[in-house]
């Protein structure tokens, strides 16, 4: 069992050992498990089969991000099938529903990918420097991989500080079915091994990776950077939140990193999602060429676009709950351009590639932006001079027919609704909208034939997978399940 379990990590490996920009497929022979990291180029392979799971299907690489978005209010089902979301998005899904059961398997497979890496690399004949900058990699994709079965499985960590259970914290490699039973950590614990991992990552990897592919698809330090932002925001750590995202960002514009990659907002934001896809407003995201595209049923387009680029499984909501109603997104807005219509459906096309070659972003400059304004607002409790120069970095990227100030804000309630209405916008179809709902404890609205779910509701998190309590009957399954 062990030697099969370590073939198919390198198997998995060698899609895109041989242009590791671009993650394409070089399919190779499998190699017995004593060889997996023999020579450097074999251990490349295994780094890069991190990535590859990440990107499965289910995961980074289209479904999950999917979920992140019809779970809240901008889209509706329009094709009713189970295949696609259904159950995600009006709230029914069950623990055989195959989005629970699929994302959960994904999730772990690339943990323990991980995991297999940061047991083995030592055995590489590489140099300790890029031991340490592979261990970098696999722990940035590790903890993504757990914060993303937090934000589906779990309660959010304002409910309770992160005291109601998470998930299984497996954190050493697996090669058979032997070790399966292992308890549900905290939510807490888990964030605490989530941050980690990233200030691991941040000591340990490159300032760059040598060019601007390498950059978008393959972590380095500012990457780790990022999402530590993205996770002490779940955590209401806004002083920390404040203290990452300055290493990124200046105090005042233009917003551009001053060290390690030069993260900056792209002046036209439909180039960020027109090839080549390696802007330096890209953090990271998951590329797919010609050779390498996401499958049948998979790509972001497949569910947003219309024949024969997808199958339109969502439309955007245009009642007054859905952002493409908003008031404060006007028709002079650059971000308009992704709406379109298909006979009387009103359709997202921000990623409208045919066959599914866009690239998905996982996090973006304009998060790092709109996070910190975040988090200086609940930091300080004022309309904070400095969070709304950073909103109107990112609005007026897209609108400068608006220019906010201080006085269009009465309180900083005002202008904390004001920044989650762009981040609404500004990341529509990139799977942050279930995220920013949890972590503030909001109900998610209803829409169409999608009923509210309040904060308290069995239904706001996903019950554990039927196939994970078979094989682990101590993960106790979440309520109402």
């Amino acid at each position: 069992m062990k030697n099969k379990i370590i073939i198919l990590a390198v198997t998995a490996g060698v899609f895109f050992s041989c242009n590791k920009s671009k993650l394409d497929p070089n399919p190779q022979a499998d190699l017995p498990a004593t060889e997996a990291f023999s020579t450097a180029a074999r251990a490349q392979q295994q780094v890069n089969g991190m990535y590859v799971m990440l990107k499965s299907s289910f995961f980074f690489g289209s479904r999950f991000v999917v979920y992140g978005d019809v779970r809240g209010e901008d889209f509706l089902n329009r094709t009713a099938n189970g295949v696609t979301g259904l159950q995600t998005w009006n709230f029914s899904a069950t623990p055989a529903t195959n989005e629970v059961q699929y994302v959960w398997r994904d999730a772990y497979a690339c943990i323990n990918q991980c995991n297999i890496v940061l047991e083995r690399i030592d055995e590489a004949p590489i140099a300790d420097a890029l031991k340490n900058q592979y261990k970098g990699e696999a722990r940035t994709l590790r903890a993504l991989s757990y914060w993303g079965l937090l934000t589906m499985y779990a309660k959010p960590y304002a409910d309770g500080n992160g005291a109601n259970p998470g998930v299984p914290l497996r954190l050493t490699a697996e090669y058979s079915t032997g070790n399966n039973s292992l308890t549900r950590a905290t939510v807490a614990e888990v964030y605490t091994q989530i941050l980690a991992d990233l200030n691991f990552a941040e000591t340990n990897l490159p300032l760059n990776n040598g060019g601007a592919e390498l950059n978008t698809t393959h972590a380095h330090r500012n990457t780790a950077i990022a999402l530590k932002t993205r996770m002490l925001l779940a955590m209401g750590r806004t002083a920390d939140v404040i203290t990452e995202a300055d290493k990124l960002v200046p105090a005042a514009a233009p917003y551009q990193a001053a060290t390690g990659v030069a993260h900056r907002l792209e002046a036209n934001v439909a180039s960020v999602y027109a090839p080549p896809y390696n802007t330096l407003e890209s953090i990271l995201s998951m590329p797919f060429t010609t050779l390498d595209l996401p499958g049948t049923q998979n790509g972001l387009a497949n569910y947003y676009m219309p024949g024969p680029v997808g199958a339109l499984d969502y439309t955007l909501n245009t009642a007054a709950a859905g952002i493409v109603s908003n008031a404060s997104w006007k028709a002079t807005d650059a971000r308009r351009a992704f709406v379109g219509t298909s006979g009387t459906s009103t359709v997202w096309r921000k990623f409208p590639s045919n066959p599914h070659t866009d690239y998905v972003p996982v996090i973006r400059y304009a998060e790092v932006l709109l996070n910190l304004a975040e988090a200086r607002v609940r930091q300080t409790n004022t309309v904070d001079a400095r969070a709304i120069d950073l909103l109107n970095a990112v609005h007026s990227r897209s609108d400068n027919t608006t220019i906010y100030v201080a006085g269009d804000f009465a309180t900083p309630a005002a202008l904390l609704a004001q920044i989650a209405i762009e981040r609404r916008i500004e990341f529509l179809g990139e799977g942050l909208r279930n995220f920013d709902i949890m972590r503030t404890l909001q109900a998610f609205p209803a829409k169409g034939t999608a009923p509210v779910v309040a904060s308290t509701a069995n239904a706001y998190i996903w019950p554990i997978p039927q196939s994970e309590l078979f094989s682990n009957p101590v993960a106790a399954q979440n309520p109402g399940y």
